[in-house]
């Protein structure tokens, strides 16, 4: 039986800054109705990695493709056009706008009348609505400014809104990252949503106990090169964690850190 064609696939990826390499021959692979995991600590890569993917900036070599066809993109608008969408760890929101406005922010509806065109303020408040409840975000109010959603909620606009708009492959970056764990919880719930509703899901994080519950494929870069690729089948939890670091160094620093001296009780003296 024939493998499906990936939406999203980088073959030998690499980028420099002068003589700093900063990715090296990464290959991934981003299937659609599946949520593929890109781990690593600071400096692993990440972030040029997610760069490349969303238009932000060239590969220096290696190639793109989008359902099987060699793509370069110029921009994250050309890469949207691909059906490219990235939400950066900033989400890019207006704190003090309404979250319909958000959702819309560039592309509002609008309504004739005579000459102009004005504005549809009634359905982009409805369709915000119904569009955030698909992935299990129940708004109350639609006017109420998006800075006073929680953390995991703003996810959920910005997963949303890619997915409004064409999005075939979403790219989370750090999605979880200084959230809390209910707010954590939501966001997976939300991350499920747009992987069911067929959507190709790029995580991107440091903390496989995040990754871990909702990936089907797992990434693992360490300063710039790829460490390992595998399927949930083919990892455990543990051996992942292992891997991001460094395998027998993490080892060695559990058995540290599990290691208690024992203390003499007639003299006070630790004795290790």
């Amino acid at each position: 039986m024939t493998a499906p064609t990936p939406l999203l696939e980088g073959r030998g990826l690499s980028k420099r800054y002068g003589n700093v390499e900063a990715l090296s021959d990464v290959s991934v692979s981003v299937h659609g109705g599946q949520v593929t995991c890109v781990l690593g600590d600071n400096g692993a890569g990440k972030s040029t990695f997610i760069k490349i993917l969303s238009g932000v900036e060239p590969q220096d070599e290696g190639e793109l493709r989008v359902e099987g066809q060699a793509v370069r993109f110029d921009s994250p608008r050309d890469a949207r056009r691909h059906g490219i969408a990235t939400a950066f760890q900033n989400l890019a929101t207006m704190p003090l706008m309404s979250i319909w406005r958000n959702f819309f922010l560039g592309v509002e509806p609008t309504r004739r009348y005579g000459p102009l065109r004005l504005l549809d303020v009634e359905t982009s408040r409805r369709v915000c609505r119904a569009e955030l409840r698909k992935i299990g975000l129940e708004v109350r109010d639609p006017d109420q400014a998006v800075g006073t959603l929680s953390g995991g909620e703003r996810q959920a606009v910005a997963i949303s809104r890619a997915l409004y708009f064409g999005a075939r492959v979403l790219i989370l970056d750090e999605p979880t990252s200084a959230l809390g764990v209910k707010q954590t919880a939501a966001v997976l719930r939300f991350v499920a949503a747009a992987r069911d509703r067929g959507a190709g899901v790029v995580f991107v994080t440091h903390n496989p106990h995040h990754a871990y519950p909702i990936g089907d494929r797992f990434v693992v870069l360490n300063r710039g090169r790829l460490m390992g690729s595998w399927t949930r089948e083919q990892i455990s939890r543990d051996e992942l964690t292992s891997a991001m670091a460094g395998g027998v160094e993490f080892e060695e620093l559990t058995r540290h850190l599990r290691h208690r001296p024992s203390v003499d009780r007639s003299d006070g003296r630790t004795h290790r």
